[in-house]
């Protein structure tokens, strides 16, 4: 694909605490590499990765492959960073929310951060993948999978134990809020939470399509 030759431009937003492995587990994903160096992320940064998105009819049948261009928006975890990177949050579709399977107060954490996307998301329910971090360090764990497996539920959220050392359910996590969003998509009606410059026509900006923001926010559009 061209840099212009794709159906949706599609933003997801990597949070958690600092330290979880955010920087990692997007570079693991768009170029399936480890690197233990990482310094911390300051502000924002992003990184980004052409898919092919097959839904799936009622029958099982695959439909039309969608040509995504995704942006992995990916955050500081710092609190002296938090207003900017809620700035971000209205203007991503899907959210990674990651915390360290080694490390018990970034997994409380996730409480926090939840209630951050349900007050800055573009509506208290948005598409959220929840990912224990760092499983590939398992004589270090401090968060059982039942523990995790068992908040999940509580917020309704897929759950997934990743390692971004070694690839493990990396891409898997990202497929599943991709097709959440998808999905998200193909059954509104009301269009409007979707961001300007989503959908693109022959080329052209999907900003056409798009209805302007008029719901309230504390109604998800579907």
């Amino acid at each position: 694909m061209s840099d212009g030759d794709y159906d949706y431009l599609i933003k997801f937003l990597a949070l958690g605490d600092s330290g979880v492995g955010k920087t990692s587990f997007l570079y693991q994903y768009t170029d399936g590499k480890f690197n233990s160096k990482f310094i911390t992320t300051v502000g924002i940064d992003f990184r980004e990765k052409r898919v092919v998105y097959k839904s799936s009819g009622s029958d099982g049948t695959a439909g039309r492959g969608q040509r995504i261009h995704l942006q992995l928006w990916d955050t500081a975890g710092q609190e002296r960073f938090r207003s900017l990177t809620t700035a971000f949050f209205r203007d991503a579709m899907g959210f990674l929310l990651l915390f360290d399977l080694t490390n018990e107060q970034s997994f409380l954490n996730v409480r926090n951060w939840m209630s951050q996307l349900q007050l800055h998301a573009y509506c208290e329910n948005p598409d959220i993948v929840l990912c224990g971090n760092k499983c590939d360090l398992d004589d270090q764990r401090a968060v059982s999978e039942d523990e995790a497996r068992e908040l999940a539920e509580k917020y309704g959220i897929p759950y997934f134990e990743t390692s971004a050392a070694n690839g493990e359910n990396v891409a898997r996590a990202v497929e599943v809020l991709l097709d959440l969003i998808m999905k998200r998509m193909e059954r509104c009606v009301d269009r409007s939470w979707i961001p300007d410059g989503t959908m693109r026509s022959n080329g052209h900006s999907g900003s056409e399509l798009v209805e302007p923001p008029t719901q309230d926010k504390s109604k998800c559009a579907c």
